[in-house]
This record gives structure tokens, sequence and C-alpha cells, in this order.
């Protein structure tokens, strides 16, 4: 059901606790500018002048009504990096100018086992998304295509020095969604890794499998970004469009990511893993998927589905891209942009990460 608000408003001076926004105003209507509220920083909040917004697929799917009725007017953004403006009393982490970034939660019930292990994004009673949500008090959450946001310090980033805040951001989600299933999967040197599609995520799982030390291949519908998957750091490139493709691979991997957004014929997937390798899922289809359980039992193979990383996890995955000089490649764009960005992601036409400049919104 979708929950009734308050309508941001649309006047170019934002009055008090409100700050410039692009919001859809409606399911699949174009985003636009506008105001929308933000909290009075409390006593372990942190405000944050957004520097960089990252522009997610499910940023689209969400603003579209695609997983379901969502919360409008809604201001998409879950890849956020910025600096630290204000700080709440009790704050003991941040400090005012620090280099900080927000991914797809700003909060859990902080109590139930996954949370106590560190698996916020798991957490049992479900997390508080950045955005498209209802936070503690019942207010709608407002993601990063906008000036500023006050956060929790508890679910706050720290953006280690060596990654610049542009190519940060899409790390937020992009880095840690492909980074978790890597880690929980033991991807490194000796394991023969594929990720499935060379897009938002796809580009950075490469990135990070490569550096894991993992022999990395990607399987795309053709192999018109074969030299860009080459450069990202894949050792092998192969396109999914040709049949020969999973007679050649068959049984050749212990892990699959799939990032894409699409269903997949999975039974053809599952046939290139080896004896109890794994098929992970990050990219969320729309649409269900069928499968023929046989495929898994005959080699004892696994089917599985990751999202995100918890708090911890995640400044992990900064702290190793910044070891490794790890960035996402990005496109930077003015916030006019926002509507013509998601059509060209929805025609695969970005290389690989729209990145916004916060400063145009």
């Amino acid at each position: 059901m979708t929950a009734q608000t308050t309508s941001p408003t649309t006047t170019r001076n934002a009055p008090a606790g409100h700050v410039p926004a692009y919001a859809a105003p409606a399911a699949s209507a174009p985003l636009e500018r506008t105001t929308v509220p933000r909290r009075p920083v409390g006593e372990h909040d942190v405000l944050i002048d957004i520097k960089y917004a990252g522009i997610c697929h499910s940023d689209i799917h969400q603003a579209r009504d695609g997983w379901g009725e969502g919360i409008f007017p809604m201001v998409p953004g879950h890849e956020i990096a910025g600096v630290v403006a204000e700080v709440g009393p009790g704050v003991t982490k941040f400090r005012v100018g620090d280099r900080v970034g927000v991914g797809c939660m700003v909060d859990s019930c902080r109590t139930c086992d996954a949370c106590r292990a560190g698996l916020e994004q798991y957490c049992v009673k479900g997390n508080v998304q950045t955005y498209n949500a209802l936070d503690k008090s019942g207010e709608p959450t407002y993601g990063g295509y906008s000036r500023q946001i006050v956060v929790d310090e508890a679910f706050t980033l720290r953006i280690p020095d060596g990654l610049s805040l542009d190519v940060a951001a899409p790390l937020l989600c992009a880095g840690i969604t492909t980074y978790s299933p890597l880690a929980h999967w033991n991807a490194g040197p000796g394991k023969k890794v594929a990720i499935v599609g060379l897009g938002g995520l796809g580009h950075m799982a490469v990135k990070i499998a490569h550096a894991m030390g993992a022999e990395v291949t990607v399987l795309s519908q053709t192999l018109r970004k074969k030299d860009d998957g080459l450069r990202l750091g894949a050792d092998h490139y192969y396109a999914t469009g040709d049949d020969a493709t999973f007679e050649q691979l068959a049984g050749a991997f212990d892990l699959i990511v799939s990032t894409v957004s699409a269903p997949l014929p999975f039974d053809r997937y599952l046939g290139l893993l080896k004896t109890d390798g794994a098929l992970v899922n990050v990219g969320a289809p729309e649409e269900p998927v069928s499968l023929n359980v046989f495929s898994l039992m005959l080699q004892r193979k696994t089917l599985a589905g990751s999202a995100i990383g918890g708090i911890a996890e995640t400044q992990e995955m900064l702290d190793f891209c910044a070891a490794h000089g790890l960035g996402a490649e990005i496109e930077l764009i003015g916030a006019d942009r926002i509507n013509e960005a998601y059509e060209r992601i929805l025609a695969s036409d970005v290389r690989y990460r729209f990145v916004i400049d916060a400063a145009t919104i």
C-alpha cells in the first residue's frame, strides 16, 4: 500500500528544515526538482553535505514501481558520498569535515541475531532503507538525490582518503553488493569466478574479484565490452549469446555472480558450475524465474542470493577498495540529466555508473 505523505514543497528557496532534492512525484513520473524535509540533528546523528550520489538500477525499479507500490513522492539514491557538516552531542565516530558515505540502509532493529552479528542487511524485523521506506517514527525516508541528509552515526561510513568522493559514491551499493558475495563464497587465489553482466554492478565485481586474486571470467550477451572487461581485470570474456559458450565452459567455475536484473535461464548457467559450485544472484529481476531442481541436485550445486552487506563489512569493502585503488568507472552528470540517465541505463548506454554532482541539485 502506498503511504500517505505530505508532498515536498516545490519552492526554490527551501523552508527551514527542508533541502533541495530531485523526486519522482508519482510512479513512473519524471523526476523533478523540489525540496524535502530533513529531521533535526539528534544525539547520535550526523548532518552530511552530499557531494555526489550514484544512480543505481534499483532506483529505476523503485521509482517506477517495478518491485511493488512505492512511497511517493520518492527521492531515490543510496550511493551517497559527502562531508560531515554537523554532529550531534553524542557522536563519537565522526567530526565536522570528515569524508563519509551512506549506503542502502539507515537503521535496523539492532537487537535481532542478524543485527548483533553485524548483518544489519538481514535484520529480522527489516532494516530501514535509505529511501522508499518509513523510519522508526513513521516518517518517509528520502535518499541521496538531495543536498543534505541526516543519518545516525552507526549507519554512516568513513570514506578513506585514497578514494575520490565521486568514484567512491557507487561503492556504497555497487561495491558492497558485489564484495559481500565474493568474500562470503571465498573468491581468491585458485578460484575460478564468473561475473554475469558488465554493468554498474558487474564492472565492480570484476575489479574486486581480480583484486582478491581469483581467475575472473565475464559472461556477457555479446563481446561488445570485451576490451573494457579485460582492462578492468577479467582474464577471459565470453558471449552468452553464443551457444558454444555453454558447451565450452561446462563445469568450469567455482562461483558465478549474476549482476543482471533480467531473468536468466538458470539451468544453463548452473551447468557452468563445478561440483559444490554456487550461483549467486545480486541482480533483482522484476519477473519470476523458473528452475529444474535436477540442475542443483546432480552436482550438489547452490543457487543463492545476496543483499548488500552489513555496516562493518561495508567499511571493510571501502578500505579494501582504497588499498587496491578501486573506484567506480563513472560518468558525472548534472541533476537536470537524471531522467535522461534513467533511459540510458535501461538502454545499457553507460560505462559504468552515472553519478550526480549534488551541487547541481
